[in-house]
């Protein structure tokens, strides 16, 4: 990645692969609508940052085959947006029809002797770009290795290996470019700015210059797939009656990518923080982008090992560009693989794997399913670990402490089925295959406790956390326990409310005239009482209600916990879909709190609390 002294006849920037089909590519996302709304995929883009608006390129993992096009879907459905994206060029192969398809919605093969320049000059024109820098797909989620080093399985080579470079080469590329055209621009260097558009395919200087003017901005992003199924599905089955000789590997990519089109799965997007090229060079990269960029005579130069510098020249440029692009290619792949969702079975597999650390080989089902409310409390704790939703729900994973969850009971089954644990007289057993080491093809099929705990392990606030959790779990007492329970009333809280704001919400919620805190309260004197206080508040009011009676309480040496009756405190669209049942609920769990701290109990309410107080002590 350097400029050259040569002066060959430039080539047109667009020149050896058509432009976007609008048409083409707008009648691909419409199918796309259609077969999303008909088989119910559930697909969560999370960019709270305004990553979409400001990347230009966009880094994503790649574990199923399916995601290939979801992105460029995605960020087209979000801002209008058309993309390029890299694919194999085995995919233009063999079909002329499928291939010109590929091109019309902005793919270009990855052994294009162009590929940078033509994505360079797409970025400029204002189009995003798509890449998955592993270089193909990482059914093992093994991105880590002993040293702590990325580094993926690679098929062909059959070997682990570093992750691709190109998009931290087209990066920095376009960055040393896009201070050449500021360069040219300052000293007035209007004709070469002129034939930089043309090439480029840009209406005018100004449009380069506007497009210069803009930060290169690389967006990691990380997707991930909830949960994931391993019994057999109508695919399959309709392959196997209708081919003969069907490969092992394609019998594991219907089974598994075809159970994520099929039944219920979350397919979690979130873009990461996103990341200038130019923030992470030292002054001598600076220096070097500068020297660069006063050297280019044409936009392909940039991408180009210098062809008739002096072997000095060349060096210098060569070393310190390597440097450059290594450092951004770890720092992109750091974000990437940190921005994953964890879920229950991420979890999960990572106490049946700190378990064995400890030396066990089997956990009581209830010591296990403390482990797993325990992590998820711990986790909690930690803002930069994004949690998938059903983490931050006390009413889906707070059941844990008492039963064995849905999701819990499908990793099972998935482990049970692969031979990888037994269910007996109440433990959970942890098998001998569990240690073993699978094919790259047949891992996702063979031991998905060893997938879903290698997609989390880049996160070392997960491994250290659940370990924590694992070693704390037996100890824990009751009233650790209820504190932990009370966290998750506020947790609910919060929960209820994030459901019910934006949108269709605000309207109406706008309109509300309480201004009180409406969080539940725990009050527990250093001397309590043998009697403790349950408080309940009326219909259509909050915990505020009944707060200040709280605190006197409180003062006379009573423990107080002030619960909230669910759909309360958070929003009337909210409230309408409670049921008194549900409130009661609330009232038995603000009981069972205080059982920790009281033998004797007392519930007060007042309204349609103190109906409530009395049914439940009835």
């Amino acid at each position: 990645m350097a400029i050259t002294d040569s002066e060959p006849p430039p080539e047109p920037a667009v020149a050896g692969i058509p432009e976007i089909n609008p048409q083409v590519y707008e009648w691909c996302v419409r199918v796309f609508d259609r077969v999303r709304h008909v088989l119910g995929v559930r697909i969560k883009m999370h960019h709270e940052q305004g990553q979409i608006d400001a990347g230009e390129i966009f880094l994503f993992n790649h574990f199923a085959r399916i995601e290939t096009f979801i992105p460029q879907y995605l960020i087209f459905r979000a801002n209008g947006a058309f993309c390029r994206s890299v694919a194999s060029a085995q995919f233009w192969q063999g079909s002329d029809t499928f291939g010109k398809l590929l091109t019309d919605i902005g793919a270009v093969p990855n052994s294009h002797p162009r590929l940078l320049p033509i994505l360079a000059g797409s970025i400029l024109r204002g189009q995003k770009i798509v890449i998955f820098p592993e270089g193909g797909m990482v059914k093992d989620r093994r991105v880590v290795d002993a040293a702590g080093e990325y580094r993926v399985y690679s098929r062909k080579s059959r070997e682990r290996r570093k992750h691709h470079t190109g998009a931290a080469r087209l990066a920095i590329g376009v960055q040393i470019f896009k201070q050449a055209v500021l360069d040219r621009d300052r000293r007035g260097n209007r004709s070469v700015l002129r034939q930089w558009a043309d090439l480029l395919g840009l209406d005018g200087l100004h449009r380069l210059v506007e497009a210069a003017r803009r930060p290169t901005v690389i967006v990691p992003a990380s997707i991930t797939f909830y949960p994931l199924r391993i019994q057999e599905n109508v695919l399959v089955k309709g392959v196997e009656l209708f081919a003969k000789n069907v490969s092992e590997r394609m019998i594991e990519e219907l089974i598994v990518e075809g159970n994520f089109v099929l039944k219920k799965t979350d397919m979690d997007i979130r873009l990461g923080e996103p990341i200038r090229p130019q923030d992470l060079w030292q002054w001598w990269e600076r220096s070097l982008a500068r020297y660069l960029a006063l050297r280019i005579r044409e936009p392909d130069e940039v991408f180009e090992f210098g062809r008739e510098q002096s072997v000095a020249d060349k060096n210098f440029c060569v070393l310190g560009l390597r440097s450059s692009v290594d450092v951004l290619r770890d720092r992109y792949m750091e974000e990437m693989y940190r921005s994953v969702t964890v879920n229950l079975s991420h979890v999960a597999s990572h106490v049946i794997l700190a378990a064995l650390d400890g030396g066990r080989d089997c956990l009581e089902e209830g010591l296990f399913r403390r482990c797993l409310y325990l992590a998820i409390k711990h986790l909690q704790r930690h803002a930069e670990v994004h949690l998938h939703k059903a983490l931050c729900d006390p009413q889906q994973y707070a059941t844990l402490l008492h039963d064995t969850t849905e999701p819990l009971q499908l990793l099972l089954r998935s482990a049970t089925a692969a031979n990888l644990v037994a269910l007996r007289d109440g433990r959970v057993c942890f098998l001998d295959k569990l240690h073993q080491e699978h094919l790259f093809d047949a891992v996702r099929l063979e031991n998905p406790i060893e997938v879903y705990a290698n997609e989390v392990r880049p996160v070392a606030t997960v491994v250290s956390e659940v370990a924590a959790a694992v070693a704390r779990a037996p100890e824990l007492d009751d009233r650790d326990l209820a504190r932990l329970r009370f966290d998750d009333e506020l947790m609910q809280l919060r929960w209820d409310r994030y459901l019910y704001t934006g949108g269709k919400f605000d309207e109406l919620n706008r309109q509300q005239t309480a201004t009180a805190d409406a969080e539940p309260f725990l009050l527990l004197p250093e001397r309590p009482r043998r009697l403790g206080v349950v408080l309940v508040h009326g219909f259509l009011a909050s915990p505020a209600e009944v707060r200040e009676f709280g605190q006197r309480l409180y003062g006379l040496g009573y423990n107080v916990v002030g619960v909230r009756l669910r759909g309360h405190g958070t929003s009337p669209w909210d409230l309408r879909t409670r049921e008194w049942q549900d409130w009661l609920a609330s009232v038995r769990r603000g009981l069972e709190i205080l059982e920790a701290f009281n033998d004797d109990i007392c519930l007060v309410g007042f309204s349609t609390g103190g109906a409530l107080a009395l049914y439940l002590a009835a």
